[in-house]
């Protein structure tokens, strides 16, 4: 049975540049570690197998989904990681709905339902989040590549 949903986007957790970049280094210094020390010693091919485990374990992130956004029928449903808890929010509750920066600092680790300060936190990675306001107070702030395209949809769900 092949359902069309009116949004769906995927978070990926090994995507984030920053953290695609600290992997690399790491691989890189193996690498290098490998080269320089290459004469002197029978366990330097640890270096080599340790770099390219890493590169490894980076390209098996990229394909790896963190969480699934997806709206439809007057809610946005939320779906992690193996798992994770699926989470739906009913779109009739929310009062607010707001597109900003999901934070300021330069590194955000990946969050699944991160419950804090009066507010529940999905991100992967990313600067923008689309941010919901319920009846109650609480914001839920959802981590989005697209956010100007999830904030109209969330709009026009709220309006049918």
């Amino acid at each position: 049975m092949d359902q069309k949903h009116t949004y769906i986007e995927k978070q990926y957790i090994g995507r984030d540049y920053i953290r695609i970049a600290i992997r690399l280094i790491m691989a890189a210094f193996c690498f290098a570690a490998y080269v320089y020390e290459r004469d002197r010693d029978n366990t330097v091919d640890l270096f080599l197998v340790v770099g390219f485990g890493i590169i490894a374990v980076s390209i098996i992130l990229l394909f790896l989904i963190q969480y699934k956004t997806i709206i439809e029928n007057k809610s946005v449903i939320i779906d992690g990681l193996w798992t994770a808890k699926r989470v739906k929010i009913d779109l009739n509750s929310i009062i607010k709905v707001r597109k900003a920066t999901y934070s300021n600092y330069l590194f955000n680790n990946p969050v699944y339902n991160l419950h804090k300060k009066g507010s529940i936190r999905f991100y992967s990675s990313g600067k923008d989040a689309v941010v919901l306001t319920d009846r109650d107070g609480l914001e839920y702030f959802i981590g989005t590549q697209r956010p100007n395209e999830m904030y109209l949809v969330i709009q026009s769900e709220m309006k049918s």
